[in-house]
């Protein structure tokens, strides 16, 4: 996997203060996507060990309380097996995932034991809806897992 950034102190991408990892590479390219320089799957870093250990060494410290992972497209098959290894390395955190993908076309369900929330369905600039939290176009929802229903 490769990925675009790491923010070590976010606000904007689930409820409290969290750590956000963009994955590289998203085979949707939505019209008017904010983030169109992760479409590329050569872009971005690669993702080591290393960079690994230094993100959960960021998710760890006492403040922290999610973790949110967005892209690019995290649940693709090229970043889905290292984005599973990631949450199933989290501990005591909520985990938020954005996808382009429906929660009902998610292909591996297995990542979903290890989250909190998914943002589900690929941004529509035709239904772009700035009163929304969390996301940016009406079709898209953001399913409480846990609760298993949408908020």
């Amino acid at each position: 996997m490769r990925y675009a950034q790491i923010r070590s102190l976010d606000v904007s991408d689930g409820f409290g203060v969290g750590v956000s990892l963009f994955t590289q590479g998203c085979h949707f390219h939505c019209k008017n996507c904010f983030n169109k320089s992760t479409w590329d799957f050569n872009g971005g870093k690669e993702w080591t060990k290393e960079v690994k250990e230094h993100f959960l060494e960021l998710v760890n410290r006492p403040h922290i309380e999610r973790v949110s992972i967005l892209g690019g497209e995290p649940l693709c098959e090229e970043n889905y097996a290292d984005v599973l290894d990631l949450v199933k390395s989290i501990k005591g955190k909520k985990i938020w995932i954005y996808t382009g993908y429906t929660y009902e076309d998610i292909k591996n369900k297995e990542i979903i034991d290890y989250v909190d929330y998914v943002v589900d369905g690929r941004y529509i600039d035709e239904l772009r809806d700035l009163s929304l939290q969390f996301r940016g176009s009406s079709n898209q929802r953001i399913i409480d897992i846990k609760k298993g229903c949408s908020i």
